[in-house]
């Protein structure tokens, strides 16, 4: 049972790496519980301390992630339709990768900016709006993928630590 805890705790952090990049999937939450996962195992000795505060990390990062956007979108003009826009830039990106590795940052910002003109926004105030709406997004991304690496970082180093424990027949 230990191995199985362990393989669906590694998937649930690579989907939370995943998750860091795509809007819909909660990249910190379930790498978190990924970390929970490895830590019900009966190989690994529960530490209550890295399971709390990762949490507690896990769990700021899904509110700032809302917050960032939102406050780098005001601050620069925009409004929600730019943020939307900038979501479905994202998710064009992922459908259609035309511009390559580069499109996850170039289809946000499109997206951003048609989002403002539909907003009935001049071209200089959807530049500018869009531009804050892309940047609070990458903001909120990069700490997100921080985050599920860091956790990934966690899961490595116990595994290992543990890894004849968990693999013992």
């Amino acid at each position: 049972m230990d191995i199985v805890l362990t393989i669906i705790g590694f998937i649930f952090i690579l989907i939370g790496i995943l998750g860091s990049f795509l809007p819909v999937i909660p990249g910190a939450p379930l790498s978190w519980v990924g970390l929970l996962l490895l830590y019900l195992t009966s190989a690994i000795p529960n530490d209550w301390w890295v399971l709390g505060i990762t949490l507690a990390v896990a769990i700021a990062v899904v509110v700032i992630d809302y917050i960032i956007p939102i406050a780098g979108t005001k601050r620069f003009g925009g409004s929600k339709s730019g943020m939307i826009g900038t979501t479905v830039g994202l998710i064009v990106s992922f459908i259609f990768p035309i511009f390559g590795l580069f499109g996850i940052i170039i289809w946000p910002f499109i997206g951003a900016f048609v989002g403002e003109i539909l907003n009935k926004a001049d071209n200089k105030t959807a530049l500018k709006a869009a531009f804050g709406s892309f940047l609070g997004f990458i903001t909120g991304t990069f700490l997100k993928f921080v985050v599920a690496i860091v956790f990934a970082g966690i899961f490595i180093r116990t595994f290992w630590q543990y890894k004849a424990l968990i693999f013992s027949f």
